[in-house]
């Protein structure tokens, strides 16, 4: 509907500048995030390959789609930044997982492990996104059902291309790093600094340095900053306590800009800033203001003008139509009233069937009422009229079930305004269904794939929760609800299951024993993949911040809400709700509670071997008793 008001060869030109610009943006933010010192371990290229891959997966979908002459919208144009968004996630938690893992282990058995961990996290959040999307196809909106279409195909592309190109990136770097082989050159490099070399050659030519305690990668500053600091800090009962009158807080805000969300879209909003159309609009409000729209109405049908009973009858429908509150009774144009005037004043026969003849002579009068006739073979297939009316969204409700009340004939009133206030009778029952839809999609999901129902409820709160403060700060922030911000809150609902999943399904699966110490771990494990996947986003779209038109900068301002309060549940409610109700794994549990029942008897035997029971274990060999 927007290329009613949007030249489109300057919107598309902008839309393809913006995605360059974001997809810069997005490499020099994933170069940032894994730049390290170390020249083995250091992952530039593999972030490089990461952006690639979520690219190819837009390319591939849309490319699909396009293949099968599937329509495409304007606001299809959003989703490359949404499906960048998610695949960068993916592969953040991927390339943790890898951190992770013992360096001197085989390649094989990194990944192993890496997917072992990675992969139910991405399944999580790739299904629960695909099947969001797929729900959005019920919308009433042409535009939303062609986003969602569009973005799911892609979001599948993107899980296919994380596993299986990214993967196998993966796995080429880790040999690359197994060989201890620079990130640049591939060329062997020592693990220590030579006698009598410069700092300058240790910066360069040196590497492969890991944490001999653990064997995994030397840890980020970030990451331990989440074990051994902000966890910590979390847990504590004050702390838990100011986060929950934060939270209370951060909902009643929410809730009160719900309460005070504007409804409507200015015309002036759907052109570019240096566009002539603002120009048009600005002068129409102007000078202009206390005129409302010409709103039209259509006789659809043949009707009988020279009875004077149906004429009545249509004069009376009419004049419903104009006691509208709305509607100025003194700006109205109708061809009616001038041929009943032009009849008496010429004694014509009102009640001459062959209206046609009458016709005719009125026309060489007033010929600029030939354009309100539909004649073909002598007969009036339609007419119209005009009457001028405020601008209020209710108005078209208003006009259409009073011309449809109307008994005489078949009415229909319109306006091309009413392409956009069309919208305002379904929009807030279509974000309740699809968001009510979606969770609870979300909701049968996260049961299925994470081994504990409550962590399950929580993943499905969050949704909710960030639905309701995104709206709210939405409408404080001045957007209006319209089907741009309806698009974009489903994307919003993509994002939250992302970061929540991720810190429940590691908090869930942690081997710690408490649900403070669980909290930590998860923290430790996901934290700083979510901050990154949130603060890649936020970069990737701070470009359409200065963007001349108004559909970007409102897709900025709300994708960030979404990333600010996505996180914020992610890092900060969410770990702090699942220690109040404690939702350890039930394997977790079993282990702990067997164990002392399992533990051998230990016998030292000269110093030299320990028998468990009846297996002796030596240092060079291992032999059965």
């Amino acid at each position: 509907m927007f290329l009613c008001s949007i030249p489109v060869p300057v919107l598309h030109w902008e839309v393809n500048q913006t995605f360059l610009w974001n997809l810069s943006l997005k490499d020099g933010s994933m170069f940032w995030f894994h730049f390290s010192l170390d020249n083995v371990t250091n992952k530039i290229w593999v972030s490089f390959m990461g952006v690639l891959s979520a690219g190819l997966a837009v390319l591939s979908s849309f490319g699909l789609l396009l293949f099968l002459q599937v329509p495409f919208a304007i606001t299809v144009a959003n989703s490359p930044f949404l499906i960048l968004g998610i695949g960068v996630d993916d592969m953040f938690i991927m390339i943790s997982n890898w951190q992770q893992t013992k360096v001197k282990d085989p390649v094989e058995k990194r990944m192993a492990e890496t997917f072992k961990e990675a992969a139910m996290s991405i399944t999580i959040t790739t299904l629960t996104d695909v099947l969001g999307f797929y729900i959005g196809l019920m919308s009433e909106f042409r535009s939303v059902r062609a986003f969602c279409l569009y973005t799911s195909t892609s979001i599948i592309f993107c899980y296919i291309y994380n596993i299986l190109f990214f993967g196998s990136v993966l796995a080429l770097n880790g040999r690359r790093e197994q060989s201890n082989r620079h990130w640049l050159t591939c060329c062997k490099l020592p693990t220590q600094t030579p006698e009598g070399k410069s700092p300058a050659y240790r910066l360069c030519c040196v590497g492969g340095d890991y944490d001999q305690e653990t064997g995994a990668e030397k840890q980020q500053p970030i990451a331990h900053f989440f074990k051994s600091y902000y966890g910590p800090f979390l847990t504590k009962p004050w702390t838990k306590v100011c986060v929950m009158l934060l939270y209370l807080g951060y909902l009643a805000v929410g809730i009160y800009g719900c309460l005070n969300l504007q409804q409507g879209i200015n015309m002036r909003e759907l052109a570019a800033d240096d566009s002539y159309v603002v120009n048009y609009y600005d002068d129409d409000r102007k000078f202009f203001s206390r005129y409302g729209p010409n709103i039209m109405v259509v006789v659809t049908e043949e009707f009988p003008y020279w009875n004077k009973n149906s004429r009545s009858e249509l004069n009376h429908c009419m004049e419903k139509l104009h006691n509208l509150t709305f509607v100025n009774q003194n700006l109205t144009v109708s061809w009616l009233d001038f041929y009943l005037q032009f009849a008496q004043s010429k004694s014509l026969n009102l009640d001459n069937e062959n209206v046609i003849e009458n016709l005719s002579s009125f026309f060489l009068l007033y010929p600029e009422f030939k354009l309100d006739f539909n004649i073909t073979e002598s007969k009036i297939n339609a007419s119209r009229f005009f009457f001028d009316a405020s601008m209020e969204i209710m108005m078209f409700d208003e006009l259409r079930n009073t011309a449809q009340s109307c008994s005489a004939a078949k009415l229909l009133v319109f306006h091309p305004l009413f392409i956009y206030l069309d919208q305002y009778s379904v929009i807030v029952t279509s974000i309740i269904q699809n968001v009510g839809f979606t969770t609870a999609v979300m909701l049968v999901v996260a049961l299925l794939l994470i081994p504990n129902p409550i962590c399950s409820l929580w993943v499905t709160f969050s949704i909710g929760s960030v639905v309701t403060g995104v709206t709210g700060f939405m409408a404080l922030w001045g957007i209006n609800l319209d089907s741009i911000s309806m698009i974009i809150l489903v994307v919003c609902i993509g994002f939250t299951v992302d970061f929540s999943a991720h810190i429940s399904y590691a908090f869930v699966s942690s081997k710690q024993l408490t649900a403070n110490e669980r909290a930590v771990d998860a923290l430790f494990s996901l934290g700083y993949p979510v901050l990154q996947g949130a603060a890649s986003t936020i970069i990737g779209v701070l470009i359409l911040a200065a963007s001349k038109n108004h559909i970007f900068r409102n897709f900025f301002k709300i994708m960030f809400l979404v990333m600010l309060f996505g996180l914020a549940h992610s890092i900060i409610f969410i770990p702090v709700f699942l220690t109040l109700l404690s939702c350890s794994s039930t394997k977790a549990k079993k282990k702990t509670m067997t164990v002392p029942d399992v533990i051998p008897k230990v016998i030292m035997i000269e110093n030299k071997s320990t028998a468990y029971d009846n297996y002796a274990f030596t240092k060079d060999n291992l032999t059965q008793s």
